[in-house]
C-alpha cells in the first residue's frame, strides 16, 4: 500500500491511498484543481481514482467533491446519514456501515464522534499491510481500541494544544465545541491514543488536521514523543501533514 496526505487543515482535507489494484481518496475538501495538481505531484492520474471514502460532511472535507465527481465519476462511500446532510447530488454511491472487501482492499469503518449526523474513521488493509485514518473526533471509544492496534501507518488527528486554545482568540463557545466529545482530538488525547495503538509493526505516524491558530507542528510532535517515551513505546517516524502541500508518497 501507498499513501499521501494531499491537504490537511481547516481549509481542506484529502488523503490519497493505493493498493496493487485500487486508487482512492479519503475526503475531498480542497478544490478539484488542487486535487488534480497534487495527484500529479505524486504521479497519479485523477482518472484512476475509483472511490472516495467520506469521514463526514463538513465543508472542509467535501467542498471539492461536486466538481471531481462530475469530471471523474468515482464511487462515493458514505453512510445514509452522511448522504442526508450532503448538499450535492451524487449518482454513484455505496452506503458503508460495516466491514467490506473491494477487490484487494479490506475497509473497516470506525465510528467517531463529531458534531454531524454521523462520522467515520477507517482501517484500510491490503496484502497484510494496514493504514488507520482517524480525524475530526472528540474521542475514540474503548470498544474500538483492539481494531486500531498494531497497524503500519497511522494518519491521525492532532488538532490543538489545550493551553493555546484556552489562551487564544477563539470565543468561549467555540473553545467548548472543540474540546467537547463531539469536537477534535487535542495533542494530548491524540498522543494518548497513539501510545495505546502503535507497536513494533508501526512504521510511521502522520499527524493531521492541526489548527493554524491553536497548535504548532513543534508542539504536536513534542507532545507525542514525550507521551510515547513516558509509556516506553518505541517511537516510529513522525510527520506533520500540511494544509497546502502534499506529503511524499509513503510506502506502507
Amino acid at each position: 500500500m501507498k499513501a499521501s496526505i494531499l491537504a490537511s487543515g481547516s481549509k481542506g482535507n484529502s488523503t490519497y491511498i493505493e493498493t496493487e489494484k485500487l486508487k482512492f481518496l479519503v475526503d475531498l475538501g480542497p478544490s478539484c484543481a488542487y486535487i488534480e495538481r497534487t495527484l500529479k505531484n505524486i504521479g497519479v492520474d485523477p482518472h484512476d481514482i475509483k472511490m472516495v471514502f467520506l469521514t463526514h460532511t463538513h465543508v472542509d472535507h467535501v467542498a471539492g467533491l461536486r466538481v471531481f465527481l462530475k469530471k471523474y465519476h468515482p464511487v462515493v462511500y458514505l453512510t445514509e446519514k452522511m448522504h442526508s446532510e450532503l448538499t450535492i447530488d451524487i449518482d454513484n454511491y455505496f452506503y458503508i456501515n460495516r466491514e467490506i472487501v473491494i477487490e484487494d482492499l479490506d475497509v473497516l469503518p470506525i465510528k467517531t464522534s463529531h458534531d454531524v449526523a454521523e462520522s467515520h474513521g477507517y482501517v484500510f488493509t491490503s496484502n497484510g499491510r494496514s493504514i488507520v485514518h482517524i480525524t475530526d473526533t472528540g474521542y475514540i471509544h474503548v470498544k474500538n481500541f483492539n481494531k486500531l492496534k498494531g497497524k503500519n501507518l497511522y494518519i491521525f488527528e492532532s488538532n490543538h494544544d489545550i493551553r493555546m486554545l484556552r489562551e487564544g482568540k477563539y470565543p468561549y463557545h467555540l473553545q467548548q465545541r472543540i474540546l467537547s466529545d463531539k469536537g477534535h482530538l487535542s495533542n494530548k488525547d491524540s498522543a494518548y491514543y497513539l501510545s495505546e495503538f502503535i507497536d513494533k509493526n508501526t512504521k510511521k505516524i502522520v499527524l493531521i488536521h492541526l489548527s493554524e491558530e491553536n497548535n504548532t507542528p513543534e508542539i504536536a510532535t513534542e507532545t507525542l514523543i514525550e507521551t510515547l517515551k513516558d509509556k516506553k513505546v518505541t517511537i516510529p517516524e513522525i510527520e506533520i501533514a500540511k494544509q497546502k502541500e502534499n506529503t511524499e508518497l509513503m510506502e506502507v
